[in-house]
Order: structure tokens, then sequence, then C-alpha cells
């Protein structure tokens, strides 16, 4: 017996950094592109769907911080069922839920319906499509798993860059309803081809956690992990909401405003692919914190920008780079301190910080701007937010050396 399981776990072994760990990656590329792509474009739906339904930005912005919340606490079961169960049928249910939830919300006459429509359809078809594909794509790879999860996490970036100018303009064709309703079939069709496709992977991950989610939280380094990324997410959510109505309140066009958050798209493509690459020969927690400060330190470009298209566009660039390269060490650094066993689950767990920061993030830079009349106050405060995500993290290194 004992024969028998050496010899299969020499296979599963032989079968890492393997082509149908490239097929993971591609299966996760699709999934994230889509998901994000959608979730990312909300922004180009704001204004529409703020004067339609003749509320505030704190009303509006909340729709995309209960989505974000739920995808985020959602990815928490969604990552432990596909450790269990693997991806298949995680991202098949996934692809329905988020296809019918975009069509429920083309019909909602009210956006506190909406916030029932939309936040649990994209919420959950998010959390199918994005915590358990890292843990896949992190098992099935060994040698490259920074750059093999760089790559994979690059369909965010082409999402948002693609997504984000095509909802814009759809909108102005044909109105934010049909939009939602062109991206419900989208997002199912492309969601249900890659859970088809996509193989389970060989190693542990595919196991429960090794540590309970309470042996989790009494550990200094995780409770460090989770006040960084609660944090991180509150500065990172902010311009994903609230730059295009910016934009706009600037006398930029609906496109070119949209495009800014494509650009964000475009920038991290460079960050996933840049920092990831960088894993292979330098500290990854080390790549980590210098992702985490570039982030932060970026807002003062937006605070100066004004109405200066170009230096909107340097802002963008710096953030999404920064961006990329959080989202593509995260998985990295979390298997290095945790291992691969239920990592899955670990990653859901860790990301319900980012949960609760998009739960309050936008609706309190939406009643800042309201209440203050202007962008500079919540602009600082984000700011602030990014840099004490950047101290919070400082401890993790440390501990990691030790």
């Amino acid at each position: 017996m004992q024969e028998k399981k050496d010899f299969n776990l020499k296979n599963n072994i032989d079968e890492l950094d393997s082509l149908k760990g490239w097929i993971a990656v591609g299966g996760a590329f699709f999934a994230t592109f889509v998901c994000f792509g959608i979730l990312y474009s909300f922004g180009a739906f704001f204004d529409s769907m703020s004067s339609e339904f003749q509320v505030g930005r704190s009303a509006t912005s909340a729709m995309f911080g209960i989505t974000t919340f739920i995808f985020l606490m959602v990815g928490m079961v969604s990552g432990s069922a596909t450790d269990r169960l693997g991806p298949k049928p995680v991202l098949i249910l996934g692809g329905v839920i988020m296809g019918l939830g975009l069509y429920l919300t083309s019909l909602v006459t009210s956006i506190w319906v909406g916030y029932i429509t939309y936040g649990l359809g994209v919420g959950i078809g998010v959390s199918c499509g994005y915590v358990p594909m890292l843990a896949v794509v992190s098992a099935w790879f060994e040698k490259r798993r920074a750059v093999a999860v760089g790559i994979a996490v690059t369909g965010i970036g082409f999402g948002t860059l693609l997504m984000a100018p095509l909802a814009a303009n759809l909108i102005s064709r044909f109105g934010w309803r049909q939009t939602f309703v062109i991206f419900a079939v989208l997002s199912s069709l492309i969601l249900v081809l890659c859970g088809i496709f996509m193989p389970r992977p060989p190693l542990a991950v595919s196991q429960e956690p090794k540590l309970s989610k309470m042996e989790l939280i009494k550990m200094p380094v995780f409770r460090f992990l989770y006040i960084a990324a609660f944090l991180n997410t509150l500065a990172i959510y902010f311009p994903f909401v609230f730059l295009i109505p910016y934009a706009r309140a600037q006398g930029i066009s609906d496109v070119a405003a949209a495009t800014l958050v494509g650009l964000i798209g475009a920038a991290s493509v460079v960050g996933r692919l840049g920092f990831g690459a960088m894993g292979v020969r330098f500290s990854s927690i080390r790549l980590f914190l210098s992702a985490y400060f570039l982030l932060a330190i970026s807002f003062s470009i937006w605070l100066v920008a004004g109405n200066s298209y170009y230096l909107l566009v340097a802002f963008v660039l710096v953030l999404g780079t920064a961006y990329g390269g959080i989202i593509a060490l995260a998985p990295t650094v979390s298997a290095e301190l945790f291992g691969l066993v239920g990592l899955g689950g670990i990653l859901g767990t860790l990301y319900t910080a980012a949960g609760f920061a998009g739960l309050v993030g936008s609706p309190m830079a939406g009643y800042i701007i309201d209440f203050t009349g202007n962008y500079t106050f919540a602009i600082v405060v984000y700011m602030i937010f990014g840099l004490l995500a950047w101290l919070a993290l400082v401890p993790v290194q440390r501990i990691m050396r030790r």
C-alpha cells in the first residue's frame, strides 16, 4: 500500500510544470479576464445608474462595495470547495450564477434590488473565477510558480483594459441595461467553457489545510497580512469606482475616462509579468513590499493631476503596475508562509480582509466626496490607507527572515 502511495506521489510530482499546468494557466487567464473585466467596468455604469435611480455617490458605490464583499467572503467557500471537488464544478456554477445576476440587474427598477441581483450574481461569479484559480495554478507548478501565477492573473489586466472602454461604448449605444444583458451572456459562456477544460491539480492543494481557520488567525504573520490586505484594498478600489466620475467632472469624455481604468489593467499586466519574473531571482516578500509602497505613493500624482489627462494617465500606469505586482505575488508569499496544502482555503480566508475593505471603502469614499463637494480630501485619505498597509506588511518580512 505504501509503495502504491509513493508511486502515485511520484507521478503527481512528475506532472508539475507540465502541459496540463499551462492549460490551467490559460483557463485561469480567461476566467479572471471576464470576471474582473466586468467587475472593474462598474465605473462606466456609475453615472447612468446614479442618474436613473436618483441616488448619490455613496448609495451607488455601495453596489460595488457589496459585490466585492460577497466575492471575497464567498472566496473562502469557493476556495475550500475547489480543494475538495476540483475547479470544474466551481467554475461552471460561477458562470451560471454570474450570468443570471447580470441579467436580473438589467431588469431592476430600484438600486436596492440591484444590491441583491448584482451583488450576489457578480460577487459569487467572481469568487468562483478568482481565488480557486490562483490555488489551482499554484499547485500545478514548482519551479515556475511565480511566473505561472503572474501570467494567469494578467487576465485581470487585459479584462480591465478591454472591458471598461467596451462598457462605455455599449452604454452610449444601447444603454446600461442592454449592456448588462450582453455581459451576462459573455460571462456565462466563458466561465462554463473554462470549467469544462480546467484540469484538476495533482498535488496536496486539493486537501484540507493543515491549519484550521482559528489556528491561522492566531498566527501573528497571518494577522499582519490580513491588516495589510484590508488597508491596501481600501486604496485599490477607490480609483476603480471613482476615477471615471472624477475624470468626467474634469470635462474628459466618457470613453477617454473609461480608458483610464482600462490603462490600470494594461499596466497591471506589466506589473504581474514583471514582478512575477523578478520573483524567480529576488525575495518575493521584498518585491511584495515594494509593490505596496509604489501603490501608495501613486496617489500623490492623482492629488496634483487636476484636469490634466496626461498626469491621470501617469497615475494609473504607476498604480496599475503596483497593483499587478501585488496580485501576482500574494499567492506566492502565502505559499511560502503556509505551504501548498489547502492553499485555496487559506487564500480564501486571507482575502476576506479585502472583502470587508470593499464593503466599507467605496461607500465611505462616496460619503466623503458628497460631504466635501470635491475629491481632494478623499484622495489624501486613501493614500494614507495605502501607506499604512505598507507599514503593516513590514513585520511579515521580518518574520519570514526568521
